[in-house]
């Protein structure tokens, strides 16, 4: 499968933005869907992941409350809502899909992954 992330940019704290990922090659409700983000000087990092089926998401604590992931399996696209954004929620953020009918927040189990977008917060 191959993934396009979109949506980055420049906010200000407080601000919003929404990613986006597209999905294409095969059968994207097949997949579990992750966002990621590694900022400069880091390892990348867990921040979000949704179920094939869109019924079950888990979050790093780090977010939690204030980013949202969702699907439209229809569109083959998953998204994350961002509100509230800190600056230290600045890194380039990526998109990942696994095979697999449970939810993963670890990197190692994702099989791929896209070119990242880059979401930066000014304070």
């Amino acid at each position: 499968v191959q993934l396009q992330a979109c949506g980055g940019g420049l906010v200000q704290a407080g601000g919003s933005l929404r990613l986006s990922c597209a999905a294409s090659g095969r059968t994207f409700s097949s997949y579990c869907m992750g966002w990621f983000r590694q900022a400069p000087g880091k390892e990348r990092e867990f921040v979000a992941a949704i179920s094939w089926s869109g019924s079950s998401t888990y979050y790093a604590d780090s977010v939690k409350g204030r980013f949202t992931i969702s699907r439209d399996n229809a569109k083959n696209t998953v998204y994350l809502q961002m509100n509230s954004l800190k600056p230290e929620d600045t890194a380039v953020y990526y998109c990942a899909a696994a095979e697999t009918r449970t939810i993963l927040a670890g990197a190692g189990g994702y099989d791929f992954w896209g070119q990242g977008t880059l979401v930066t917060v000014s304070s």
